[in-house]
């Protein structure tokens, strides 16, 4: 096998130890660096846990080389993904900085799930070899990866970032145009909005929300896409459906009254014990086991339907 890409990580939180695991299990070289020690230093770690827990070898992870400076970390890289926090300024001034510190070939990607990839690139040195790799978590799981083409970008810097996400496993989609939320988070915002409004206007409660998503249409997600199932239905009865139902559903521009009330009273989730429902350590960790298994499950059965797209 011929020499793979260098891949440096800025960032060591969630998403970028997950995607340092990934290229590492892939057989690239990588390097990370995060502002943070802590973050920085038990990356290695927590690779290894997540590779245990998949029954696989813990090896990659003594390969991934932890970098206290984003200069070192990007030096000799070949792809550069940036895993930071979603602040605009912040991530531009990331890109200010590695315009500077990594090589002129090296393609400069961020994994934001929402921003514009034009706005964070603004800064850079050449935003033409700024790319947007958004992935999914947990990113050594799941495997698209929606590689966004900002106006500036060039094809040929979407052409090599999918070459290399496809080399390493992943699926990679190419979203043409850049615009707020892409594709995926587009679609799920839009799910998440119209169950909100459900509980908000007492139609029923989170649970059943939750319930009807799981043992309804969510099973047949995995494998018939929305346009997929509007195809076999029909699209005649699409239409006469839509003309029925869409002035029905919620269409405000801004988040629900309901989700700025949980958050203002400090109930955000599992993370704080409570949000649409309750949360305490033994549910987090069944359902965080409960994803894992499905997740593992799921995609041991199927075949990468993205495969080569």
């Amino acid at each position: 096998m011929s020499q793979r890409e260098r891949v440096a990580i800025i960032g060591a939180g969630l998403m970028g130890h997950g995607i340092a695991q990934l290229f590492a299990v892939a057989g690239h070289p990588v390097a990370i660096t995060d502002v943070s020690n802590e973050a920085l230093a038990s990356a290695r770690d927590r690779v290894r846990s997540n590779l245990r827990r998949a029954g696989a070898d813990p090896a990659p992870a003594d390969a991934i080389e932890s970098c206290q400076s984003l200069e070192r970390a990007v030096a000799d890289a070949q792809l550069v993904i940036e895993a930071a926090p979603e602040d605009l300024d912040l991530k531009r001034r990331l890109f200010g900085r590695l315009g500077e510190a990594a090589p002129a070939e090296a393609i400069l990607a961020s994994n934001t799930s929402v921003m514009s990839i034009g706005e964070i690139g603004r800064d850079a040195v050449d935003p033409g070899r700024v790319v947007g790799t958004h992935f999914w978590n947990p990113p050594y799981l799941i495997p698209l990866v929606e590689v966004v083409q900002a106006a500036a970008t060039r094809i040929e810097i979407v052409q090599r970032v999918m070459s290399i996400l496809a080399s390493a496993g992943k699926a990679p989609v190419h979203v043409r145009r850049d615009i707020p939320g892409f594709v995926g988070n587009r679609l799920q915002h839009a799910l998440w909005r119209e169950a909100i409004s459900l509980v908000e206007h007492g139609v029923c409660d989170a649970e059943a929300v939750d319930a009807v998503v799981r043992q309804s249409f969510g099973l047949r997600l995995p494998v018939l896409g929305p346009l997929e199932n509007a195809d076999l239905v029909g699209l005649d009865l699409t239409l006469a459906i839509h003309e029925y139902v869409l002035p029905h559903l919620e269409r405000s521009p801004g988040p629900s009254p309901l989700l700025r009330e949980l958050v203002a009273s400090g109930e955000l989730g599992a993370k704080t014990g409570r949000g649409f429902g309750r949360w305490d350590a033994d549910r987090i960790e069944a359902t965080q086991q409960r994803l894992f298994a499905q997740l593992s499950g799921a995609l041991s059965r199927q075949p990468n339907d993205l495969e080569g797209a």
